[in-house]
This record gives structure tokens, C-alpha cells and sequence, in this order.
């Protein structure tokens, strides 16, 4: 059970390109099965069956599992049985009578914008990291990257004097984010003031940089590095993303990837096309931007309730 699962990975990293954390987060949950298989007696893929999936789905269930996260499971289990079987690794797939949970429909919920003014002005301009992460939280919401796309950008991707920015999305597929003054000005101070020191970082041990596990002698390329002159993780700004919500004053929970929601749902209120939300966004289907009309849309009522003066019954 091991090997297939290894080839799966290898699969994942080598054609699909998918990111680290994609990987890990599918070979974690695929072997928390694996062991759950075991634990029954299975020695192999193919003779786990619909009556062992709807077990574990149940145990699931029992330890609290959000139907999310079952989902997610299911979806990754499901990806790699059809991998399988496209391998010839398998004769049956029995997830083909295995349903996931069914989801509520959630609206992203996007910041107002008082609230990512606040957000941007959190980190302090006194200090490397204070102008790197304000040049973060800047790019998030004016290029609309996702988190991952950001940590991934190289200084090679970024032109200032054109304001765009070279971004590899899902799939490795690749396209051009633009960006504001506001944006552009703090990626250029954090370019001219903060990353030199935070490169000596590295320098000072030789010019040596970890990298996979090993030690080479080059100057990192990262746009975004951390203290050690390494490339910032996503945890890493996690965690600083979560200070500053709070040092904004945002008390409901807000997640980094709300920057992104928010990019979307202020171009529409803006007046910007659908058409165009989509390209600066990424999406290869006009149906995932589609969600964000409906949000400004809900925006644009609860302003008629909240403001005109019949759009309510009066006693």
C-alpha cells in the first residue's frame, strides 16, 4: 500500500506540479486511511471496500470531523483511487458508491474597506519586517494573489516601473497581476530599504541558503524573505497576518485569503466587468468569479435597507 501511495506523490510533485503543501496535506490523510485500513485488516488498495469507507466516513464523523474536512478526504481518496486505476494499479474503484457530505453554500465573506485599511497599516514602518509584511498585505489585496502565489514570487517576477507582477498559479499555469501605487510604493521601499539587511542575513554565513534539505552558495532569488534570509513560509505569515487583524481592531475571525476575496468583491462594487475580475483573478471558469457578484450584490441590499428611506416598512 505504501509503494502506490509513494508513486501517487511522486505523481503530484512531478506532473501535476502541485505545491508542498497540497502534497503533504494528501499524503498525510491518505496514509490516516491507510492506518485505518490496516487497523480492519486490509493489506491492500483493492480490497477495501464501500462497507470499510462508510466505516471510516462514520468513525469520522464520531471524532468531530467538520464536513469540510470529510469532504476534502474523501476528494483526496477519491483522486488517488482514480489515479490508481488509471495505472493499472487497480481492477475496481469502490469509491464510485461514496458520496461526501454535502456542503452548506458559503458566500466568501470579503473585509470592508475600513477594514483593510486598518489591516494594511498594521505593520510598522520602523522595522525590515514591519516594510515586508505591509508590502505583502498589499500585493494580497491589490494584485488579488493568493497566499501561495505570493510566497512563491521571485524578485525576476516583479517589474515596478510596468506595476504588474509575474505569478504562477494552480497548476503552474502563469499570469500577469496588476497592481496600484499604493502596492507599487511599498514593494519598492520594502525592495530598497528591508530585504538587503534581511539578504545579510544569509550572507553573513558564507552566502549559504537552505534549500531541500541541503546547503548551496547562491543569493537567494525570493521576493519575500524572513530573518534568516530564507524564503518566508506560509506559516510564518499566518501567524503575523493574525497580529495584525488584531492590532487592526477586526474581531471576527479573518484569514489571509480574505484579501483576496475582498480584491474580487471591491472591483464589482467598483464597476469593474465580470470578464475582468476573472483574468486579474485567474479563474479558468467565469462560474468560481461568478460567487463574488452575489456577494456585492448582498452588499449593495443590505446598503438599500440600511440607507433608503422606503426600503422598509414604518410603523
Amino acid at each position: 500500500m505504501q509503494e502506490a501511495l509513494d508513486r501517487y506523490v511522486r505523481h503530484l510533485v512531478a506532473e501535476r506540479n502541485a505545491s508542498r503543501h497540497t502534497v503533504s496535506n494528501y499524503r498525510r490523510e491518505i496514509l490516516q486511511f491507510m492506518a485505518f485500513a490496516q487497523a480492519h485488516g486490509i493489506a491492500g488498495w483493492s480490497e477495501v471496500t464501500p462497507i470499510l469507507l462508510r466505516q471510516w466516513l462514520a468513525a469520522l464523523h464520531a471524532h468531530g470531523y467538520a464536513k469540510a474536512s470529510v469532504a476534502r478526504r474523501v476528494s483526496e481518496l477519491r483522486a488517488f483511487y482514480t489515479f490508481m486505476r488509471q495505472n493499472d494499479l487497480l481492477d475496481v474503484n469502490p469509491l464510485q458508491a461514496i458520496l461526501a457530505p454535502k456542503l452548506p453554500h458559503r458566500l466568501p465573506r470579503p473585509l470592508t474597506r475600513e477594514e483593510v485599511l486598518a489591516l494594511l497599516d498594521a505593520p510598522s514602518p520602523e522595522t525590515p519586517q514591519g516594510l515586508r509584511d505591509r508590502a505583502m498585505l498589499e500585493l494580497l489585496y491589490g494584485g488579488g494573489l493568493r497566499v501561495s502565489e505570493l510566497l512563491a514570487l521571485d524578485v525576476t517576477d516583479v517589474s515596478l516601473a510596468e506595476a504588474q507582477l509575474r505569478v504562477s498559479g494552480k497548476g503552474a499555469k502563469e499570469r500577469i497581476a496588476l497592481i496600484g501605487e499604493p502596492a507599487v510604493a511599498a514593494l519598492s521601499r520594502y525592495l530598497n530599504e528591508a530585504r538587503p539587511g534581511l539578504l545579510a542575513a544569509a550572507e553573513q554565513s558564507g552566502g549559504r541558503t537552505r534549500a531541500g534539505g541541503g546547503w548551496y552558495s547562491k543569493r537567494p532569488t525570493a521576493l519575500f524573505l524572513n530573518r534568516f534570509g530564507q524564503r518566508l513560509s506560509v506559516s510564518m505569515f499566518t501567524r503575523s497576518f493574525s497580529a495584525y487583524a488584531r492590532m487592526a481592531g477586526i474581531e471576527h475571525t479573518v484569514t489571509p485569503h480574505m484579501l483576496r476575496h475582498s480584491f474580487a468583491t471591491h472591483l464589482l462594487d467598483g464597476g469593474a466587468d465580470l470578464r475582468s475580475v476573472q483574468e486579474l483573478m485567474g479563474h479558468e471558469s467565469a462560474s468560481t468569479t461568478q460567487i463574488y457578484t452575489q456577494v456585492s450584490q448582498r452588499q449593495l441590499r443590505d446598503t438599500v435597507l440600511r440607507s433608503h428611506p422606503r426600503a422598509r416598512k414604518h410603523p
